[in-house]
């Protein structure tokens, strides 16, 4: 890498290390010496957006979840947004039920061991395979019922693609949680999706805003502030996050997906600044494609299909990563919840 190289070049050249052409659901994050998370801007240098000195440590993971799973092309893109789902549900990120767990949990056996065979597959054999971060011996044998009596016959492909499907239709389904507190001191956890602006404490979704209804987006130090609509009513959210940096990491990732999600062109979007005074504060604009255009360009794709090569499953059992040539597990960052009975839900977790 030279001193100007920037991030779009890395971006590039990891996706065609791939071949993976439905690329703009992807992005480059990294973690800087004060623990604080980015993601690698396409039009900077990399050198100047890092603080620490190389080698340097990045993530290639989802960044926009897709909203339309349906209309993903090609399965190689299917697979790694489907090793990025069970990182996600490793990592306790994706809430869900007893029962939706028990499912997502046979998907990923049935994907990496195929269909069950008492020759090969003993009692327990569950219990091999780290798939959540709390695993009650229920939920096994609830996993290894499933697996048995409900999959048979899906090839790995079938499989991933049914998790997909199921993981699309859960609340937190894309959320990236960041910890803040509310205007009382709660701990509260914000998150972006295609459907907009969430709010969760503990493990309950308490707001809502769907993106048209989201009018700006703004910090100043370490506050972050949501202006938008509630049942016809003019409302301001504030949070209030650890540091500024943190809170500045917020309202990119707010800014970014809001214009991914909201926008039916990306020549729409427009520059945001962080403050009333345009001329003030932070300025940043998305510099991607957006969601429809992402649909669009994906049902041109009329190439051969590229093969996918999956991970074997020692290492998928050992890593629940996108791949670990590129990307690397980094120290949880987000604090724990706390955990409700299992038998209602399975929580969000570190991650």
């Amino acid at each position: 890498l030279q001193r100007e190289t920037k991030g779009q070049f890395l971006i590039d050249h990891i996706c065609n290390y791939y071949s993976l052409l439905e690329k703009d659901y992807f992005g480059i994050r990294y973690v800087d010496p004060e623990k604080q998370r980015h993601w690698l801007e396409p039009n900077k240098s990399i050198f100047k957006q890092m603080k620490s000195h190389p080698p340097y440590t990045m993530c290639f993971r989802v960044k926009f979840y897709p909203h339309e799973p349906l209309k993903i092309k090609e399965e190689l893109t299917r697979y790694l947004l489907y090793l990025q789902i069970k990182r996600d549900i490793f990592h306790g990120r994706l809430l869900c039920s007893f029962s939706d767990a028990a499912y997502l949990g046979a998907c990923i056996v049935q994907a990496e061991l195929g269909d069950y065979d008492p020759d090969e597959h003993p009692e327990n054999y569950i219990s091999d395979f780290k798939i959540f971060p709390k695993q009650s011996q229920k939920l096994e044998k609830k996993i290894a019922e499933m697996h048995k009596n409900d999959f048979r016959g899906q090839n790995p492909a079938v499989a991933e693609f049914n998790l997909l499907l199921k993981a699309y239709s859960l609340e937190t389904y894309g959320v990236d949680p960041h910890p803040c507190k509310d205007s009382m001191g709660t701990t509260t956890f914000l998150g972006f999706t295609a459907a907009g602006f969430v709010v969760f404490q503990g493990n309950k979704r308490i707001h809502l805003l769907k993106w048209c209804d989201v009018y700006k987006l703004k910090f100043e130090g370490k506050t972050f502030y949501v202006f938008g609509a509630q049942k016809e009513k003019k409302a301001v959210l504030s949070f209030h996050t650890s540091t500024p940096a943190a809170c500045k990491h917020l309202w990119k990732c707010g800014v970014e997906n809001q214009a991914f999600y909201k926008y039916a062109k990306s020549s729409q979007i427009k520059t945001m600044s962080s403050s009333k005074i345009f001329f003030k504060g932070s300025r940043f604009r998305y510099s991607g494609k957006v969601a429809k255009e992402v649909v669009e360009a994906s049902s041109k794709i009329q190439r051969e299909p590229p093969e996918v090569h999956r991970t074997s499953i020692t290492q998928s059992r050992s890593s629940p990563s996108l791949n670990k040539q590129l990307i690397i597990n980094m120290e949880p960052l987000q604090p724990l919840l706390p955990s409700p009975c299992e038998e209602e839900e399975v929580p969000l977790d570190e991650g």
